[in-house]
């Protein structure tokens, strides 16, 4: 480290000076190309515009004032001709190689204001010339670099060649360890079940990755809505603010499983109200298994029609009887909105429709008997059933 102790001199005291003495000096006067200082010698020292400073400078002014204090290295002396040249960038740059590896070392991080945008990169002044690749500024890809001229950035230092006078930092190395910080502080603090406000990030043909927080959880196209989705495209955008639930934390590898149709009403949270037992309700098939049939009765909310509630007679497969896009009659036998379960029954129908045909006859036949008995007519037992068949029919 140069702190000056063993060269540095008093700017009261005259002194003698050699090449390589480090002494403080204090800006007496400011021209366009150069800067003069004194430096407690018999005449003032000179600083050229290109030994202010590591970066490329198009005014001396904008890097000292008159008054202004620090220290310098000698670099040139002549006695003769009276010239004495002294460098602040030699001084700046030995401390700043220094403080980096220091830095680098300890993986702490520095704050620089980005002086240039070039190309493939940043330009920063660490008291000497850093650089940080275009790959390294963001976790994201950055079209156009133009605003970020004067700003200030966290970054870390990833390359050190004092010989090749390399400086590599990197802005993108501090933003993922304060990503990974907050993503463990996410992963402990969330749970499955928990109803969270997040935002969409990136849109896949999988899915949709939506930040909750400081980190990123997967909604994958099946949790997007109840209905069928197609493409993510369909749903959201990028920058949406959507409600999601978590269905699993796995903190092992990082990775959280959302759906965004949980944290919104199911098809069958109302169930029981629009459907009771018994109701006999208008539906569409909709698949065919070997156990029976499912059939939709109301928007996205399936019952099954066990293969043993398809007809009133035996049926070895439910093909034989229905098929896909169908409308039928059906008849409710249970209701679960607990296990989004509901049975039904197309035999419990026809039985029904059976069972009222049959007491309608029951009727007629008691209706017919007793107007014949009122009339006193003499009617035989043939003819009475008889009539009553022609009338049935």
């Amino acid at each position: 480290m140069v702190d000056g102790t063993d060269n540095n001199v008093s700017l009261t005291d005259v002194q003698t000076l050699s090449v390589g003495d480090i002494v403080k000096a204090k800006v007496t006067k400011v021209e366009e190309k150069q800067v003069l200082v004194d430096v407690g010698y018999k005449y003032d020292g000179l600083i050229p515009i290109s030994e202010l400073s590591g970066l490329h400078v198009e005014k001396t002014s904008d890097i000292v004032s008159e008054g202004d204090e620090f220290t310098v290295k000698v670099t040139k002396l002549n006695e003769e001709k009276e010239e004495l040249v002294v460098s602040k960038k030699a001084v700046d740059a030995q401390i700043a190689w220094e403080e980096l590896a220091k830095k680098q070392q300890n993986n702490e991080t520095i704050e620089a204001e980005v002086k240039d945008v070039v190309k493939g990169g940043l330009v920063v002044d660490v008291g000497l010339r850093g650089f940080i690749p275009a790959s390294m500024v963001e976790r994201h890809f950055v079209e156009d670099f133009s605003d970020y001229k004067g700003r200030t950035l966290t970054l870390k230092v990833m390359e050190l060649d004092q010989e090749k006078n390399k400086v590599i930092l990197s802005h993108k190395a501090v933003l993922e360890e304060e990503a990974k910080a907050s993503k463990g502080k996410v992963l402990d603090r969330i749970e499955a079940g928990n109803i969270l406000e997040g935002t969409v990030q990136r849109l896949t043909d999988f899915g949709v990755f939506v930040d909750i927080g400081g980190v990123d959880g997967l909604v994958h196209v099946s949790e997007l809505a109840w209905e069928h989705v197609d493409k993510p495209a369909d749903v959201v955008k990028e920058g949406d603010k959507v409600k999601v639930k978590v269905l699993k934390v796995d903190k092992e590898n990082e990775r959280i499983s959302l759906s965004m149709k949980e944290a919104q009403p199911g098809p069958y949270h109302d169930i029981a109200e629009k459907f009771k037992k018994g109701d006999v309700v208008t539906g569409t098939v909709k698949r065919l298994t070997g156990f029976g049939a499912f059939v939709e009765i109301a928007p996205h909310v399936e019952g099954l029609v066990h293969i043993s509630q398809i007809a009133n007679r035996r049926v070895k497969s439910p093909s034989e009887v229905l098929k896909e896009g169908q409308e039928v009659n059906v008849k409710v036998l249970e209701i679960n909105p607990a296990e989004q379960r509901v049975s039904l029954s197309i035999r419990a129908v026809e039985e029904d429709r059976d069972e009222e045909a049959e007491r309608v006859s029951r009727k007629e036949l008691q209706q017919y008997t007793q107007d014949n008995n009122q009339q006193g007519m003499g009617v035989t037992l043939g003819d009475l059933f008889g009539d009553l068949r022609d009338k049935l029919k």
